[in-house]
């Protein structure tokens, strides 16, 4: 297979196709699944791409899970994963952060997503596809995951940005969604996840330059060290991605996100 980057478009997805080492998810709804996806891919639920469990579900899952989750659609150190959503980017954006967690680098995001596929004038199918399971025992990286110790033994950190992905509504306070407090955390730089994208129809990313340029206006820029988040590291997905395609080294996520930092008593808020 010819090497993919990080963020593909539909034209490099369909020149590898056929060949046996690509494993293509689609994350989205089941019912989208069912009317048309690009041929060969798998539908992954995206519920899997959480823990789960109390009092934090939207955390990323444990190796167990995670080990559990990739053996089934099987996934092997040599194969190259392609992602790509029915929701902007947001999970799929989850999804190769997930991957990345586990240390498989092997992974591409679909530009545009399906619309981006059919746009080109390229056949979808409509049969499910079922995959071949694998053995993949994971580990986790927990350098790519932010919590609410390392937050706050950092806050003030000249070097530290925290890019808050929610709606400006969310970050000011003025809607609080599932948490006991509203704001942001301190010194956290807004930049809500859809402004990565060209249009609410043309979910292409915005051409590198012009992200890079919107990020420098907030005070985020390659340097610095990148902590993203947002209610509940969903949308946060995209932007994770985003980073990593800008070229940030440093970048990881809080999976607990405002769901865990606006229902403690012990984290500061400002708005």
């Amino acid at each position: 297979m010819t090497p993919l980057p990080l963020v593909i478009d539909a034209s490099q997805l369909a020149s590898n196709l056929d060949d046996p080492a690509l494993l293509i998810l689609d994350l989205s709804k089941a019912e989208t699944y069912q009317q048309g996806h690009i041929p060969h891919a798998i539908n992954v639920d995206p519920a899997l791409l959480l823990c789960g469990t109390a009092p934090v579900p939207n955390k990323l899952p444990s190796a167990e899970q995670l080990s559990a989750l990739f053996s089934s659609l099987g996934l092997t150190p040599e194969r190259h994963v392609v992602v790509y959503d029915d929701q902007m980017g947001a999970l799929a954006g989850r999804m190769i952060w997930t991957l990345h967690c586990v240390g498989h680098t092997r992974a591409s995001f679909l530009n545009g997503h399906l619309n981006a596929w059919t746009q080109s004038g390229l056949a979808l199918e409509q049969s499910p596809n079922r995959p071949t399971p694998s053995h993949f025992e994971a580990t986790i990286d927990r350098s790519l995951v932010a919590d609410v110790q390392t937050i706050l033994a950092h806050l003030g950190d000249a070097d530290l940005r925290i890019w808050d992905a929610r709606t400006e509504a969310e970050y000011r306070g003025e809607k609080v969604v599932n948490a006991k407090k509203g704001g942001h955390i301190p010194g956290a730089r807004w930049l809500e996840w859809t402004d990565c994208l060209i249009s609410p129809t043309d979910t292409r990313l915005r051409p590198n330059d012009e992200l890079l340029a919107t990020l420098r206006s907030r005070g985020i820029t390659p340097e610095h060290s990148v902590i993203t988040h947002c209610q509940t590291h969903r949308r946060s997905g995209l932007t994770y991605l985003v980073a990593k395609h800008l070229g940030f080294e440093q970048v990881r996520c809080y999976d607990g996100s405002w769901f865990e930092w606006g229902n403690r008593d012990d984290t500061p808020t400002e708005s």
